[in-house]
């Protein structure tokens, strides 16, 4: 068992790393049991495709209400103690909602009530998760950190506990949140024990905070591989956004694959995703950062096209599977040249920035999508996605050689 733990997280990563890992795939058995049950509860209490993305939405709405300000607080505070914090409050809220669930009286306002408050919770959670890599481990060790952390959400959230979740939520409706709670209290144990490096915080907390906000945005505008990433995510999370909230319903209805073949739809993202980790240092060694992301981004527009073309599980099932991949490597690549570009203290808020970029795509694209569904039918945000990646693709493909630049410099830096 310790030569596995060696090769998972080499003991040059340090104690502290395997407890924060430990931590996050914990986190991520309950996120993925909820990833298939989530949408599955709020389809089981409306038919309408509005209400669907509405929760969809609500999901994504809190990065742009609160992302700047946890950004800001996430380099003012410590950040361990803001995670234990949102992480207890999470659960509290599946606790109740379990509760409620349980003896069905949960209306659909509080299944939506409670999806903004989780996601509220996971802003801070996660801005603050994402700063302490780059402070546990070595500036060259960064990549198979991120790698490993990411392994975890692809196998863990992705892969297994979507079916997991659907096949919960079968036995019934409330068991699947019980079980995020549970799962959630037990990565807060283990977060807990981690024991961070003192670091010296530039910010002036006398000042209001959101001359901080400015400074991170001031930061990030002036960067030009971090500013193409942002800008980048923000525009594809549209198209995104749009197909995806209502990918339950696409997925139970169009394909015909019903509730536990919505959880397989998850599953063959992640499995995608585990050949985007096992293949991600062959690609990087032969292909540029910049390179890399233009080839992704054709992918995910053909991704939509192919999905909104076909009525057939067996031609989606693939696309699906090849789009894991890619998002892998994307997410892998972006966080990676993100946290060697961005000092320790301005970490959580130039992540907020991106997260910003991030979620403020998803929610116009949900709202968006929740509406030409209920207009055209499932279908008809595919088509928006294609279309709308198609042009983005043309008009942002120059500015990707800021991270093909980035490459260079990242790649001489470590030498």
């Amino acid at each position: 068992m310790g030569r596995l733990l060696d090769v998972v997280a080499p003991p040059r990563l340090g104690r502290g790393f395997r407890w924060l890992m430990a931590s996050s795939w914990t986190s991520n058995v309950g996120d993925g049991i909820a990833l298939a049950a989530g949408p599955l509860l709020v389809a089981s209490k409306t038919d309408q495709e509005f209400l669907v993305a509405l929760a969809a939405l609500l999901q994504w709405a809190p990065p742009m209400v609160f992302g700047l300000w946890a950004g800001a607080l996430t380099d003012r505070l410590d950040r361990r103690l803001i995670i234990v914090v949102v992480n207890l409050a999470r659960v509290v809220v599946l606790a109740l909602l379990a509760t409620a669930v349980a003896i069905d009286t949960v209306p659909i306002w509080v299944v939506l009530v409670a999806m903004f408050l989780l996601g509220t919770a996971e802003v801070f959670a996660d801005n603050s998760s994402s700063t302490l890599v780059p402070m546990l481990v070595h500036r060259d060790d960064l990549a198979i950190a991120n790698a490993r952390i990411t392994t975890g959400v692809v196998t863990i959230n992705q892969l297994a506990g979507p079916p997991v979740g659907a096949f919960l939520f079968t036995l019934g409706h409330f068991i699947p949140f019980a079980a995020q709670g549970l799962t959630m209290l037990l990565a807060v144990m283990l977060i807990a024990r981690l024991q961070l490096p003192v670091r010296d915080r530039s910010t002036d907390e006398a000042r209001p905070v959101w001359h901080d906000i400015v400074e991170g945005f001031h930061w990030v505008w002036h960067h030009a591989a971090v500013r193409t990433l942002v800008l980048t995510i923000l525009i594809f999370n549209v198209t995104f956004g749009a197909a995806w909230s209502v990918l339950v319903l696409y997925a139970t209805e169009h394909l015909g694959l019903g509730s536990v073949g919505f959880g397989l739809v998850t599953t063959v993202q992640a499995v995608g995703g585990l050949i985007g980790t096992v293949s991600y240092g062959w690609l990087t060694r032969r292909i540029s950062l910049g390179n890399l992301m233009r080839i992704g981004l054709v992918i995910e527009t053909l991704t939509h096209l192919a999905l909104a073309s076909t009525t057939s599980p067996y031609v989606a099932l693939p696309v699906f599977f090849v789009f894991g991949a890619h998002a892998f490597v994307w997410g892998t690549t972006s966080i990676t040249v993100r946290q060697r570009a961005v000092p320790t203290e301005l970490q959580g808020r130039v992540g907020a920035v991106n997260l910003m970029g991030v979620f403020g795509g998803l929610v116009v694209g949900a709202a968006i999508g929740g509406l030409f569904a209920q207009h055209w039918g499932v279908t008809a945000p595919f088509w928006f996605a294609f279309v709308g990646s198609a042009v983005f693709v043309v008009l942002i493909w120059r500015q990707l050689s800021h991270i093909a630049h980035a490459d260079e410099d990242l790649s001489t830096a470590g030498r």
